[in-house]
This record gives C-alpha cells, sequence and structure tokens, in this order.
C-alpha cells in the first residue's frame, strides 16, 4: 500500500477510533500496520520496523509464527468458544494442568479471565472473600509497593502507585488502600533494613484491616521499569505469614521467561498465595489471563457464604486462547530460552551503554530480556515517536522511560539496530527533554 493509502487509514481511524493512553483531540502520531512476521512489523508504506516492543511485551516467540498458528485453526475446526458455567473442554483442562505444574509450589487451582487487570481484579476479590469466609470480613484492605502498576480496571488501579501509577484523576474515587515505598536496593543489592522495617510496621499496624499484599516481584513494570532485589520479595512472604496476609504476585509483565526465570518469583524462591498471569500467556496471540491460587484460599471461600467464588467471565476460558496458550508455553519450554535471554540481556548492556554517560540520561539497567533508559525528563512523544520510525524501529516510551522489550527470538543484528536506535534518538534529546538539532 502506498502512503497515500496509509494517510488515508490513519484519517479513517481518527474518525472513528480512541487508543490508549491517547486524546481524541490533539492527536498522537499513528502508523498503519499491514501484517508482521518474526520480529517486524510491515507497515502500509512498505517500511519494516524492528519491534522492541513484543506488542507490550507478550509477543515472546514474534509474530505469525506456524506452531501458533496451527494451534489455532486446529481448535477452530472443533469450537471457537463455549460457556464456562457449568461446561469444560479439554485446552482448559490441559492449560490449568500446565499451570500448575510450571508455577511455584502450592498454587493448584486456576481460574481464568479475560485481561490482566481483571486478573488482579479477581485476585482481590479471591483475597476480600477468603477473609470474609473465616470470619473477618474487616480484612478488605490491600496494601502496595510504590511505584507499581496492576491494570485499568477500578479496584485494579486502586492498588497502583496513587502518584506514578496514571490513575491519579480517579484518587477521589477509588477504594483506599495503603501504599509502602518502592524497595530502593537494586537487583544485585542487599535489600534495606529501612524498607523492610516500613513494611513490617505497616502490616502490623493494619493487619486487622488488610486481605493482601500486592506486588510485582522484583520488576515495577509501567509504573517505572525499576528492578529490586530479590531478598526484599523473600521478606515479604515471610512478614504476610506472619501477620496473616495473603500474599498476591502480579506476574503479568515478567513471567514466561522475561526476567531470565520462568516466573520472577523464583529469584526468591518463593510461592505467593494468589498468582496473576497475562500477557505472554498465549504467546500474544489472544487476549487470555489467569488467577491461581492455593487450595486453602479456594477451600475457605468455597466453605463461607455465600459458597462459591462471585466472578464469572463471559469468555473465560476460551477454547481457542487455551489452545493457542499451551501451544505458546509448549513452544517455550522446547525451546532454549534461558541462552536467548541470557543473549539479549548481554546485548542490551552492551548496546545501550553509550546512554550511561549522557547528561539527559538518569540510569541504565538491564534485568532479562528488559533494558531500560531512564530520562531526567518525559520525551516528547510527538516528536520521538516519528524519529524511531524513522531509524527502523518500533520502541513506544512512556514518561522519562525508553526502554526495550523485545521478543524472545530476537537475533543479533535486529537487537543492535534497537540499541542503536535508542542510543541514537536519546543522543538527540538536551537535558530538558528538547532535542539539540535544531529544526528537528
Amino acid at each position: 500500500m502506498d502512503k497515500t493509502n496509509d494517510l488515508a487509514l490513519c484519517a479513517r481511524d481518527r474518525a472513528h477510533l480512541w487508543h490508549p493512553y491517547s486524546s481524541s483531540v490533539a492527536h498522537m502520531p499513528l502508523f498503519a500496520v499491514a501484517s508482521a512476521s518474526g520480529v517486524r512489523l510491515k507497515l502500509d508504506d512498505g517500511r519494516e520496523l524492528v519491534d522492541g516492543m513484543a506488542s507490550w511485551w507478550c509477543v515472546i516467540h514474534g509474530y505469525n509464527h506456524p506452531v501458533l498458528n496451527a494451534a489455532i485453526e486446529e481448535q477452530l475446526r472443533d469450537m471457537a468458544h463455549v460457556m464456562f458455567g457449568g461446561l469444560t473442554h479439554a485446552p482448559a483442562v490441559r492449560l490449568a494442568e500446565k499451570l500448575v505444574e510450571i508455577t511455584p509450589d502450592g498454587l493448584d487451582l486456576v481460574f481464568f479471565a479475560d485481561s490482566g487487570s481483571v486478573a488482579v481484579e479477581v485476585a482481590l476479590k479471591m483475597a476480600i472473600q477468603y477473609w470474609h469466609s473465616l470470619g473477618l470480613p474487616g480484612k478488605r484492605r490491600f496494601v502496595a509497593l510504590r511505584n507499581g502498576y496492576h491494570g485499568d480496571t477500578l479496584h485494579a488501579m486502586s492498588v497502583c502507585d496513587p502518584v506514578t501509577g496514571m490513575h491519579t484523576l480517579f484518587n477521589g474515587v477509588l477504594p483506599q488502600q495503603l501504599f509502602v515505598s518502592a524497595p530502593a536496593a537494586g537487583f544485585n543489592v542487599p535489600v534495606a533494613q529501612a524498607d523492610l522495617r516500613e513494611l513490617e510496621q505497616i502490616l502490623a499496624e493494619h493487619a486487622d484491616e488488610l486481605a493482601g499484599l500486592v506486588l510485582e516481584p522484583v520488576v515495577q513494570g509501567a509504573g517505572g521499569m525499576r528492578f529490586y532485589s530479590p531478598d526484599y520479595l523473600r521478606a515479604a512472604r515471610t512478614l504476610c505469614d506472619r501477620y496473616q496476609v495473603l500474599l498476591i504476585a502480579d506476574e503479568i509483565a515478567t513471567g514466561f521467561g522475561r526476567t531470565g526465570k520462568l516466573f520472577a518469583c523464583e529469584h526468591a524462591a518463593i510461592a505467593p498465595d494468589i498468582l496473576c498471569l497475562g500477557k505472554a500467556l498465549t504467546g500474544g496471540y489472544m487476549t487470555l489471563a489467569a488467577t491461581l491460587t492455593t487450595h486453602r484460599v479456594a477451600t475457605a471461600i468455597g466453605a463461607g457464604e455465600p459458597g462459591v467464588f462471585m466472578h464469572g467471565p463471559t469468555f473465560m476460558a476460551n477454547p481457542m486462547a487455551c489452545a493457542v496458550s499451551l501451544a505458546s508455553i509448549d513452544l517455550l519450554l522446547q525451546s532454549p530460552w534461558q541462552a536467548r535471554v541470557a543473549q539479549i540481556e548481554a546485548g542490551l548492556r552492551t548496546g545501550l551503554a553509550p546512554c550511561v554517560d549522557m547528561p539527559q540520561v538518569a540510569d541504565v539497567r538491564v534485568l532479562g530480556a528488559i533494558g531500560v533508559v531512564e530520562l531526567v525528563h518525559p520525551v516528547d512523544m510527538q516528536r520521538v515517536q516519528p524519529l524511531f520510525v524513522e531509524q527502523g524501529v518500533w520502541v513506544r516510551p512512556f514518561g522519562s522511560l525508553v526502554y526495550l522489550m523485545p521478543p524472545f527470538v530476537i537475533g543479533e543484528d535486529d537487537l543492535a539496530t534497537l540499541t542503536e536506535a535508542v542510543c541514537a534518538v536519546v543522543g538527540r534529546l538536551d537535558v530538558e527533554g528538547g532535542f539539540c538539532v535544531p529544526g528537528v
């Protein structure tokens, strides 16, 4: 398709579509995609972009993978969907068995939902209903880490950082939760005792009203792309047990190998009481999420009033989504994914190193297949996004963060293209977030 048609499609889009985190009045740059294969997006105007985002971190095997395509096609011949109330099917059963097998010990029951945000809603409802069933209805609030992000639905927003979690507008209408400082220690640094004292103090003071501690293990995603010490996670598990508060681990972004472990909880060798999964669960093919919990939590809910868990999505356990999830997990486990992630980590460290000495850069950090360049000031997306496209890459910064989370199948040359583009674009920024080159 030529550029004229590309522009026409974007104009039609803007007449009727509303994109995530965007205004329908002040339009952000928009690029029409014609197809995608491997680690490349092909635009309608013929340009190809190396994808550094894995479509918000979920397309771990790349696009248009024949194994995942076949899984959906095969399932489609049997049934695209069937309600999950009173019915079951093999893809859901097999996927639940697989998730129980590969996640931390003790998580034996799986509740499927439609998205990561809803998986968090389910987790919060499970925790509240658990304590209600035990005769402790006052335990209905949550404590979360600052700089955390857990989704855009109402209760999920309430456990996001009230300042950096992108939801400050709604603070007055959200349930009021408690927050502790995000751990100061980086991934390879011993946890600060001050962080642990603050966490223990809030758990001790509010144990009678707290249903759970909600956190993203080791890596905080959209709230700041921060990495923290596994020691903190181990201590949090101990403190939750001590003060009878459920530990809820949001691994929607970190699950399925992104940090170098299959699940980020493995860095601390702990198991949460409730685990949320999403994003890479289907390999980026369909929307599906899962909330896993223990027999202890499930049994208590079943024994209390009303005797059932009060949640039921219409498209729960969609057969095609379950089938492609199974294929994606098998594809991951049968691949040399650890070596691939380690290779990406090494490439990100080397490739992003030139940014370290730039005055407009506050920090450069890498963990697994995650590379982050944190700037002193937020970027101007209106001007920066097209620059990355001109460099032949798809990189979508937010706030003051320019980051890479490529598909695991990316090769060394394409990874180098991504890091070189980041260095080139960041290098054109001045300390105030503008551009050093006049007229750009």
